[in-house]
């Protein structure tokens, strides 16, 4: 059965949450088999107390946008629902889990006040570091490091930093994020794909033969080098290199 991970973010009426900090937004995307599949959650929540100057300045969420907004417990059932048996993907992940488990704590819900109980956690920011050690590994800095456009991200967010952490996770651990090879559905399970059988069209029989170019020696070494950077990345060779030792020990 394929992995169900939740790509996570919270923005927070600032930290830490020993002061009494609550959060404002959360935002969770879903990959199911290191795939989008187009499931989210998202809310903007009343804190019942106002944000601090400095964490308005980062996510630009004013306490007058929360008016009116639901409170934790209105939604924590289905939040719960939504990350529960999940692996949860998180950059800094003790910030985010550190607030998930206070809104429950001050439920009263003690049995949900330590989500490590009910989801296994990913930190990206922990892989970052020991895969660059002593370089900056901010999100930011992931996407410019692995090319992932963050062009519409002027003020956090929770919902648009885990779609783009989404992206960087599958791109740092050499996932791929566009292709889909189980149909269009938009719940991304594959159900609703057009199952029409496709015509099959056959090469004429006097066609010229196809060229064969192989590869040369620097061809060869390159394409190893390339093998081995992306060994590195995903922390596990590379397929190909997978499959040429199988048929080895074959």
């Amino acid at each position: 059965m394929a992995t169900r991970s939740v790509v996570l973010d919270t923005e927070t009426t600032g930290m830490p949450v020993t002061d009494g900090h609550r959060i404002i937004e959360i935002g969770c995307v879903e990959l199911i088999g290191r795939r989008l599949t187009g499931r989210h959650f998202h809310v903007y929540l009343q804190p019942d107390r106002e944000s601090d100057e400095g964490a308005i300045g980062v996510h630009g969420i004013t306490n007058e946008f929360l008016v009116g907004k639901p409170r934790f417990a209105e939604v924590a059932d289905e939040f719960f629902e939504f990350i529960k048996g999940a692996q949860l993907i998180i950059h800094n992940a003790a910030f985010d889990v550190g607030f998930i488990n206070n809104e429950f704590a001050l439920m009263g819900q003690q049995d949900r006040a330590d989500i490590t109980q009910h989801c296994t956690i990913l930190d990206t920011l922990m892989m970052a570091r020991e895969r660059h050690p002593g370089q900056r590994n901010s999100l930011d800095a992931l996407c410019k490091r692995y090319g992932v456009d963050n062009s519409g991200r002027e003020l956090h967010g929770a919902l648009l930093d885990s779609e783009i952490l989404a992206d960087v996770y599958l791109t740092m651990t050499g996932g791929q994020t566009s292709l889909s090879l189980a149909g269009n559905a938009s719940d991304g399970s594959g159900e609703g794909a057009d199952n029409s059988a496709i015509e099959i069209r056959r090469l004429p029989a006097d066609r010229q033969p196809t060229r064969i170019i192989r590869a040369s020696e620097d061809d060869l070494a390159s394409h190893a080098a390339r093998l081995e950077v992306i060994g590195k990345s995903a922390g596990a060779p590379a397929l190909w290199v997978q499959l040429a030792e199988a048929e080895a020990q074959a």
